[in-house]
């Protein structure tokens, strides 16, 4: 089951046709508004919902099939615990987290790094963020092999702290057992094939398809 994740990041990097897929949705504080508003009724509405008015907020109860509010002290973030509950609730085996870049750094810096906390980490090859320019996957140690995706130009990847052996054997600038101690981003890659492979031995990596603005 795809569960998809509106965080409440700037609607201006929304994808387009963003609310027409089929698939279950959670709304991340004001994101559950914005679903609401766009005729979509979220299976989970999750947050604090500072950031919303009494009316606002009566809205989202009165439309979402279950909601989660939370102390706004807390050790989570909104949108972990939105992903939390993707997994272990409505036990998806995929996840699409939009709204989750864009507008504020830390957000976007906190969306990418607490897919590293061990909880999230076991799931890591099951998330996708993805904005209008940008499609992010996650991978583990290990083999791998990706497909181009229509319309991304470019292919960069991230080691998200300690990575050892990152070989990129096929794609247009290669690298061979590159290992690093810290975070480093190899981008602007791109497929020369319609598909690429890739390994590393630890360690996790992200690969962001991306295209510049239109």
């Amino acid at each position: 089951m795809q569960v998809n994740i509106l965080a409440g990041g700037p609607r201006q990097q929304y994808p387009e046709n963003l609310f027409n897929q089929k698939a279950g949705w959670i709304g991340v504080d004001r994101g559950a508004l914005i679903l609401i508003k766009n005729h979509i009724r979220p299976q989970l509405a999750v947050g604090d919902f500072d950031s919303m008015t009494v009316q606002e907020l009566v809205e989202v109860k009165k439309n979402c099939s279950e909601i989660i509010q939370v102390n706004p002290v807390k050790d989570d973030t909104d949108t972990e615990l939105a992903l939390a509950s993707a997994f272990e609730q409505l036990h998806a085996d995929e996840v699409h987290l939009y709204g989750a870049t864009g507008g504020r750094l830390d957000h976007l810096l906190s969306n990418i790094f607490m897919l590293l906390k061990p909880k999230f980490n076991q799931y890591v090859e099951q998330v996708k963020i993805i904005d209008r320019q940008n499609c992010i996957y996650f991978f583990n140690a290990g083999q791998h092999c990706i497909n181009v995706l229509p319309d991304y130009k470019y292919l960069s990847f991230v080691s998200l702290g300690k990575v050892e052996n990152l070989t990129l054997p096929d794609e247009k600038y290669q690298l061979h057992n590159q290992s690093d101690q810290l975070p480093v981003a190899y981008v602007s890659n791109e497929f020369l094939k319609s598909t690429a492979s890739f390994s590393f031995s630890s360690g996790t990596v992200a690969v962001i398809y991306s295209h510049d603005a239109n």
